[in-house]
């Protein structure tokens, strides 16, 4: 199994994870307000504290050039 720090990846994807995250809380509660960036924020902290730095994934999920 390959291993990624997953806080690297949220954050090196951290524009599109942003825009789905806004996209996703308007499609589940459409009048919401919110600041996008400080959800990604609390998103990304979330991920911290519920993953580990180094997270095991499989092989045929990573892909190097």
């Amino acid at each position: 199994m390959a291993r990624v720090k997953i806080e690297e990846v949220v954050d090196h994807l951290s524009s599109e994870i942003r825009k789905a995250l806004t996209t996703a809380v308007n499609n589940v509660i459409p009048d919401a307000e919110f600041d996008e960036r400080q959800l990604f924020r609390e998103f990304r902290r979330a991920v911290g504290r519920k993953c580990n730095t180094w997270e095991r994934v499989p092989d045929q999920y990573v892909e190097t050039d």
